[in-house]
């Protein structure tokens, strides 16, 4: 069996912060997900500045030493290494866009889901309102501008309209506290997200992988939270600074949990998911919030449309916890990619 040309994509075309975090996984998979008989793995690399490398591996002297591309030579590159797949582990919005769309346009194959669907999905109103008409609820809410004023009364929740890991986000419980928390989520975004504050029941996040045909719905994992001290989660719940680059909050947090399948919340849960799902024209994979209010109302959140593969990668736990080990999570992924050739 020939072995499979995959190039393992990282770094960010933005900012040091998305470089990081993209190598952080990136690491993480390439090590976990070694086959040489299975895939020939070829590292790139896109930097702030717009310029390509193309590593050994994602060894930070190793990404130092590596000759940089402009990116029209760095195309040819990539047509002189016969690629069969790419595994996309960009979280830059450009990298989770207009990257993903460019192989389309080369046609190879882009594991997971394409440019224009990550697109709606980091555009959290534009998802919201999407997975609203397939009949999944939402927080009421209103998208803000600089200038404009909320008319959603507290407590609400504010954040911006397109960043990840709660950069920005804030609970406010009354209207002194909506100016702060404006400033703060217009920092990382033009447009800012003002919804109701859904009281606390749980919070959890959904994964579904397709599978033989099938939509397949992973153990939940379940944020351990507490209405007063900890009512929502931040960006501190997530990553932290350390000396190899960010260090994964969440995966060391005892009160983060994987949800007993016999729990009456995953069904409710999984079926809000695979709406969800459809209504964005997700495929592969998709992974969402949800906040289950006191009467066990599953009400989205919003969509976090990747994966990396490394062990860390929360549909990677998911999936651990169902019974499906890193590789058969991989291998379904790339094979639904490769139909698609």
């Amino acid at each position: 069996m020939t072995a499979l040309r995959v190039l393992h994509l990282a770094g960010s075309a933005v900012s040091d912060f998305h470089a990081d975090l993209s190598l952080t996984y990136a690491r993480g998979c390439l090590a976990a997900t070694a086959d040489p008989q299975r895939y020939e793995a070829h590292p790139a690399v896109v930097s702030p500045d717009g310029r390509w490398r193309f590593p050994a591996s994602f060894d930070a002297d190793v990404i130092a030493a590596a000759t940089p591309f402009e990116p029209a030579d760095a195309l040819a590159h990539l047509g002189v290494l016969g690629l069969d797949v790419v595994l996309p582990q960009m979280f830059c919005l450009p990298g989770m866009t207009s990257y993903r769309s460019l192989f389309e346009v080369l046609g190879v194959p882009v594991v997971g889901n394409a440019g224009e669907v990550m697109a709606i999905g980091a555009r959290k109103a534009a998802a919201k309102a999407m997975v609203a008409a397939a009949g999944v609820d939402v927080p009421v809410g209103e998208v803000l501008r600089r200038g404009d004023r909320p008319t959603v009364a507290p407590p609400a929740v504010v954040k911006p309209a397109d960043a990840d890991n709660s950069l920005g986000v804030t609970l406010v419980r009354s209207a002194d506290g909506f100016p702060g928390a404006l400033d703060d989520a217009f920092a990382h975004s033009s447009e800012v997200l003002v919804e109701e504050f859904v009281p606390l029941g749980r919070e959890v996040r959904c994964g579904l992988l397709e599978r033989d045909g099938e939509l397949v719905g992973l153990p939940l994992e379940e944020y351990l939270l507490d209405e007063t001290t900890r009512p929502v989660r931040s960006y501190d719940d997530k990553l932290a600074p350390s000396d190899s680059g960010l260090r994964l909050v969440a995966k060391d947090d005892p009160d983060v949990v994987i949800v007993d399948a016999d729990d009456p919340v995953t069904a409710r849960v999984w079926d809000a998911a695979r709406r969800c799902h459809v209504a964005l024209g997700c495929r592969d994979y998709s992974l969402f919030d949800f906040r289950v209010d006191p009467a066990g109302r599953p009400v989205f959140l919003e969509a976090s449309l990747y994966c990396s593969f490394a062990p860390s990668s929360v549909l990677a736990v998911m999936a651990a916890a169902g019974g499906i080990a890193l590789d058969e999570l991989l291998a379904t992924a790339v094979t639904g990619a490769l139909k698609r050739r």
